[in-house]
């Protein structure tokens, strides 16, 4: 029996980060969606106002950190009527495990969404053993 889980629609959230912050402004933990085949694991942020200029996607000693900055789309001699959108840095991290192909990472950002395939070695691919007698 398959369990079924609903979307559940969230605001961005900001980090409550135990350090103390060494910046000032808000810092956003995107939200993700994580997706895994045989071959790979797919990981999508959602970072509305992300362009690729201003997103680093670092891997260092097992951490895959995800950084960005969303700057303001206000122009010079516009003033704020409403504000809504916030705007601020994203910030996440994920310790990724011995089944992911490092050197292999891929990813793209399309309209504020990032997709990062992430491939699994050849040894943690499922497979079938044939049996000789």
């Amino acid at each position: 029996m398959s369990e079924t889980r609903e979307l559940q629609v969230r605001e961005k959230q900001e980090v409550n980060v135990p350090a103390e912050q060494t910046r000032p402004g808000l810092v956003f933990s995107p939200l993700v969606d994580i997706f895994e085949t045989d071959k790979e694991i797919v990981l999508l942020a959602d970072m509305p106002g992300v362009s690729t200029d201003n997103l680093d996607v670092d891997l260092r000693e097992n951490i895959l950190t995800l950084s960005a900055e969303v700057v303001s789309g206000k122009g010079e001699n516009e003033q704020d009527i409403l504000k809504e959108y916030a705007v601020g840095k994203f910030y996440r991290q994920f310790t990724l495990s011995e089944v992911i192909d490092q050197s292999r990472i891929e990813a793209k950002l399309t309209n504020g969404v990032l997709r990062l395939v992430l491939p699994k070695v050849e040894k943690a691919t499922p497979r079938k053993i044939s049996i000789t007698s």
